[in-house]
């Protein structure tokens, strides 16, 4: 029996590590194309708000944040507890002005169902600005 037990903890364990490393990689990856997307760019000083009118221009990135392009300037709001903003996560933002401020009303829901899935918090909103690299 104790044999049985310990079979089980062991495979227990496994299975929990595995899941700790495909977290990491999905995470790596939003990373990755992050930085993708920030190549060129400088950063700025964080601000509370931005003026994002089209929400086409907005981008979850699973278990980072969101991101709004701008055009020359492209903002990125780190969630908070990034674990928690999943692939399958739509965030549905009640806005109260017509800025995207981070202290605004953000929930997640589940892309394959209408069930709510979270809360979303986030950090301030940091500016990347389009670096002019002088050629021409």
């Amino acid at each position: 029996m104790k044999k049985i037990l310990a079979s089980v903890a062991a495979a227990a364990v496994m299975v929990g590590a595995g899941t700790a490393a495909q977290a990491e990689t999905r995470q790596e990856r939003s990373e990755a194309r992050l930085a993708e997307m920030l190549e060129g760019y400088q950063a700025g000083e964080p601000v509370n708000c931005i003026n994002a009118i089209r929400s086409n221009r907005l981008t979850v990135l699973p278990h980072v944040g969101l991101v709004y392009d701008a055009g020359d300037t492209i903002y990125v709001a780190r969630a908070t507890n990034p674990n928690m903003l999943d692939s399958d996560d739509v965030p549905v933002i009640e806005r109260y002005s017509s800025q995207l401020c981070r202290n605004d009303v953000m929930r997640t829901f589940d892309r394959y169902s209408p069930s709510f899935s979270g809360a979303l918090f986030l950090e301030n909103f940091v500016p990347y600005h389009k670096v002019d690299n002088g050629e021409g």
